[in-house]
C-alpha cells in the first residue's frame, strides 16, 4: 500500500485518536514498569502517526509532552534528567518533523505528478481535437520548413493542389505555391501574420488563384511556417460574371437616361423642322432633307425604354442579413467622417422579393449620399430604421444633413449641381422599379429622409414601370 494513501485525510481521525491512546497506553505501561524497565522510546511510534496529519508547531507540542512523560516515569539518577530530557526531546522532535516533512514532500510529488498526468490529458485531448479540425477543414491547411518542404497537410490541401498522390509530406511547397517559401525564408527570427494572394499550381499543371492566411514561429528545429490555403478561382468567376450582369443592366438604364433627355430634344427640333418644312423651296433642298434624316436617326435612338425585363428572375432576400452586410461596408468610413449611425430595426423582418446585390448598391447609394449631405453640418447622424406593413417593408434612411431645398425633379436624371453624373437616385430608383420597389423623398423639417418600399415574398404583382 502506497504511504501517501495511508496517511490521506480519511484516515486523519482515527490516526490521532489511536495515537493519543498510545500516548496513555505507553505512559501507563511506563508507571507501571517503573522499578524494572523504562519503555519511553515507544512514543516513537504515535510520533510517526500524527507526523503526516498535525503542523509543525503541533508535532514538537506533542513530542516535547512525550519526551517529558518519559523522564517522568524514568528511574535513572535525577542529576542526568536535564540532559536526558534534552536529547528524548531533540530525537522525538527530530523523528516527527522528519517523518512530516517526507511526508510533505511525497504529498507534493504525488499533485505534482497528477497535475502532469492531467495537463498531459489535456494536451493529448487538444491535440486530438486540434486534429479532428485540421483534418476535417474543408480549407487546406499546411506546415512547411525553412526549406519549404511541406511538414503536414490535411485532406483538403491534398484534394487542392495534388489529388492524385497519396500525401503532400516531404514535397517542396515551391512547386505549388512558390510565394511560401520567400515567406518563411524571409522571416526566420521574428513571428509573422499576413494574407496574400497569389498564383498556385496544382500538381497537374492546373493554374488557380490562392488566398493564402499564414502565419511564421519558431522551434527547436527551426523557423516554420502554417498556412491556410483557399481556392478563389470559382469566386472571381462567379464575381466577374455578376459584374458584368449589372454592368449590362446600369448601362441598360443609364441609355434609358441619355434616351430621355434626347426624347425631349427631339420635340423641341422635330416642331422646329415641321414649321420650317412649311417654307416654300425647303422640301427640296438638299441640307434640309439631311437635316430630316438626322431628325429621323435620333427618334430611333430616344425610342428606347426602361422597362423591367418580365422573365426576370427575382430570390426571396433576407433583409437583416442584407443591413448586417451594410453595416460592415459604411460604419467604418461613417466613424472616420466623424458621423454615428443609429440602427432601429426590428427583431424580425419579413423575406423581401428582389435583387440582393442590386438592393446593397441602393442603400449604399443614400448611405454615401448622406454623409456628402452632412459633411457641413455640426450634427451627423444617419438614422436607419424599418417599418413592416401589410404585404411589404419599409427602409428608411434619415440624416441631419443640409436638406433638400427644392425636390421637384430629384429623380431626374443628370441633375444640375448633384455629385458625379447625376444619376445616383435615379439609377436607385430604376433598379428599385425593376423587382416591385419603390423609392421616395420624405419632407422632414430638417434633414432628408428616403423610403425604400419593398414587396414582401408571396405579395410581389408583377406591373410597368410608370
Amino acid at each position: 500500500m502506497d504511504i501517501a494513501s495511508i496517511y490521506s485525510q480519511k484516515n486523519r481521525t482515527p490516526f490521532l485518536v489511536v495515537a493519543a491512546l498510545l500516548v496513555v497506553v505507553i505512559a501507563i505501561i511506563d508507571w507501571l514498569t517503573k522499578p524494572y524497565i523504562s519503555i519511553g522510546f515507544l512514543y516513537l511510534f504515535p510520533i510517526l502517526l500524527i507526523a503526516g496529519f498535525l503542523p509543525r508547531w503541533q508535532i514538537i507540542v506533542v513530542a516535547l509532552v512525550c519526551a517529558v512523560l518519559q523522564e517522568l516515569f524514568s528511574e535513572l539518577p535525577s542529576s542526568e534528567a536535564v540532559t536526558r530530557l534534552v536529547m528524548a526531546s531533540a530525537g522525538f522532535v527530530g523523528t516527527g518533523l522528519f517523518v512530516s516533512e517526507i511526508l510533505r514532500n511525497r504529498q507534493m510529488a504525488l499533485e505534482y505528478v497528477e497535475e502532469v498526468e492531467t495537463h498531459s490529458k489535456m494536451r493529448q485531448e487538444a491535440e486530438e481535437q486540434l486534429r479532428i479540425l485540421v483534418d476535417s477543414s474543408p480549407a487546406a491547411i499546411v506546415t512547411i520548413d525553412a526549406s519549404g518542404q511541406i511538414l503536414l497537410a490535411n485532406q483538403a490541401a491534398l484534394n487542392l493542389l495534388a489529388a492524385e498522390d497519396s500525401s503532400l509530406v516531404g514535397q517542396s511547397i515551391g512547386e505549388f505555391l512558390p510565394a511560401l517559401v520567400s515567406a518563411v525564408q524571409t522571416h526566420r527570427v521574428t513571428q509573422f501574420r499576413t494574407e496574400l494572394r497569389c498564383r498556385g499550381r496544382r500538381k497537374n499543371g492546373e493554374v488557380f488563384l490562392a488566398a493564402v492566411w499564414f502565419s511564421t514561429y519558431t522551434t527547436r528545429q527551426g523557423p516554420r511556417l502554417a498556412a491556410i490555403i483557399v481556392d478563389l478561382s470559382e469566386d472571381l468567376r462567379d464575381r466577374e460574371d455578376l459584374s458584368l450582369d449589372y454592368l449590362l443592366k446600369n448601362t441598360k438604364i443609364m441609355m434609358g437616361a441619355v434616351a430621355h433627355e434626347i426624347r425631349n430634344v427631339c420635340g423641341a427640333v422635330l416642331a422646329v423642322h415641321k414649321n420650317l418644312s412649311r417654307l416654300p423651296g425647303l422640301q427640296t433642298n438638299e441640307d434640309f432633307q439631311a437635316l430630316s434624316m438626322l431628325i429621323e436617326g435620333l427618334e430611333k435612338l430616344s425610342e428606347m425604354e426602361l422597362l423591367a425585363p418580365s422573365n426576370q428572375e427575382l430570390a426571396s432576400v433576407d433583409l437583416l442579413s442584407l443591413l448586417d452586410e451594410l453595416r460592415v461596408l459604411i460604419e467604418p468610413h461613417y466613424r472616420e467622417a466623424g458621423c454615428e449611425i443609429f440602427w432601429r430595426l426590428q427583431d424580425s423582418l419579413p423575406l423581401i422579393s428582389g435583387d440582393r446585390y442590386g438592393l446593397q448598391q441602393v442603400f449604399l447609394n443614400l448611405a454615401r449620399n448622406s454623409q456628402r449631405a452632412m459633411e457641413s453640418t455640426p450634427e451627423k447622424r444617419l438614422t436607419i430604421s424599418s417599418e413592416s406593413k401589410t404585404g411589404s417593408v419599409v427602409i428608411r434612411f434619415e440624416d441631419t444633413g443640409i436638406g433638400i431645398s427644392s425636390p421637384y425633379g430629384l429623380f431626374k436624371p443628370f441633375q444640375a449641381g448633384a455629385n458625379s453624373t447625376g444619376l445616383g437616385l435615379y439609377v436607385s430608383r430604376a433598379i428599385l422599379h425593376s423587382f416591385g420597389g419603390e423609392l421616395k423623398f420624405e419632407p422632414r423639417a430638417s434633414g432628408c429622409c428616403f423610403a425604400v418600399t419593398l414587396v414582401s415574398v408571396g405579395d410581389r404583382k408583377d406591373s410597368t414601370d410608370e
